[in-house]
């Protein structure tokens, strides 16, 4: 971002953020204005916490979420399928490697799929072990290629929750730093995979029956609980990573930790939910076959209005205000305007009669010299 086009309020050096907030006062409306104050004036001026709220979704209204929310979708589900080539290309190397797991495999086809169509997956799974370095090739150019997309419209739709939309720069510069925040949001996703797994009921079932202590009483409880702590934290460090180094904007990872644990909450919450969902939605025939596509853009348009609210709500926090770009002013527009009089006017009148009474007296005085 251009210092110039976007100047920054005050520092923007980490070890220098005030990391007390300034409390927060909303004023409603008074008879100065000749408006009454609502209910909700009232509710917002006496808690400052649903005063943020309220201020965030005005932003995320504002800032366009939902739209942005939308094409993020769109490019998240184009990046599936050069991922499904590469994940063919990994399991044609892996079947060559190991030929009783490819009969193995195989045989489940047969075993689930009767008739024809077992045949033809057969038939497609022999075309993609054969085929295996070209699809790779294919779909790692093609994989790059949507996950720049896929990355530069998430980063857009996050910077803009912070104001105007910033100014480009340039294609080299700007495609660089897509990559490597993708790289940088490919490991942080890793990392709370490996945390995801740590935290599953059933390896922390395994480990306490390693341990002998399955046995105790109340210990199932105790491990779903544990698995939910550890999995809303491994969410807690992924998304405050997303709010803090996503957007276009130089933000520590300390100031967007509320944000980030609201969006783990909120995330968690809505994975539980889903669960329910998906399960009623691939039930019939017609579920089987689009409820799973179905079921990943739904699950991918509301994550990302929950980040997108998130990176808001975070924007209008009063300790990240220094951070947020300076409003550009409207552009000063000249406009001269000429004006052509036929004749003279009052004015002109005036003017020449002034200018001819100079001149004579001008004359008459020069005159009078020569004579003398």
């Amino acid at each position: 971002m251009s210092p110039a086009r976007h100047p920054r309020i005050g520092g923007r050096d980490s070890t220098n953020v005030d990391t007390k907030a300034p409390e927060r006062k909303y004023t409603p409306a008074t008879e100065d204005n000749a408006e009454k104050p609502s209910f909700l004036d009232k509710q917002r001026a006496a808690r400052p916490w649903l005063d943020h709220l309220v201020e965030a979704g005005q932003r995320y209204q504002g800032s366009k979420g939902d739209y942005f929310a939308a094409g993020t979708t769109y490019f998240s589900i184009f990046a599936l399928f050069p991922l499904l080539m590469i994940g063919f290309a990994v399991a044609g190397f892996v079947f060559v490697n190991n030929p009783d797991l490819l009969d193995r495999a195989k045989e489940k086809i047969a075993e689930s799929v009767d008739g024809s169509m077992g045949d033809q997956l057969t038939d497609l799974m022999n075309q993609a072990i054969d085929s295996r370095t070209t699809i790779g090739v294919i779909g790692l150019v093609v994989a790059l290629y949507a996950g720049l997309g896929w990355m530069a419209n998430l980063r857009m739709a996050l910077t803009v929750q912070w104001g105007d939309e910033p100014e480009s720069d340039g294609v080299v510069k700007t495609k660089l730093a897509d990559l490597a925040a993708l790289l940088g949001l490919f490991a942080a996703m890793v990392v709370t995979f490996a945390l995801s797994a740590l935290s599953s009921s059933g390896l922390t079932a395994k480990i306490l029956e390693w341990l002998q202590l399955d046995e105790l009483p109340g210990v199932f409880i105790a491990i779903r609980a544990v698995s939910i702590v550890l999995s809303i934290f491994a969410s807690w460090l992924l998304f405050t990573w997303v709010i803090a180094k996503l957007p276009r904007i130089a933000l520590p990872l300390r100031n967007a930790a509320k944000a980030g644990l609201l969006t783990a909450v909120v995330f968690e919450i809505f994975k539980f939910v889903a669960s329910f969902y998906l399960q009623s939605v691939i039930t019939g025939p017609a579920g089987a076959t689009f409820g799973p596509i179905l079921g990943i853009m739904v699950f991918a348009f509301i994550t990302t209005r929950i980040i997108l609210f998130a990176t808001a709500w975070a924007a209008t926090d009063p300790r990240n205000r220094k951070y947020e770009p300076a409003s550009i002013p409207e552009p000063v527009v000249i406009d001269p305007r000429v004006q052509v009089r036929e004749g003279l006017g009052p004015r002109g009148v005036a003017a020449a009669i002034g200018t001819g009474v100079v001149a004579a007296v001008g004359i008459s005085a020069a005159l009078t010299r020569r004579r003398s």
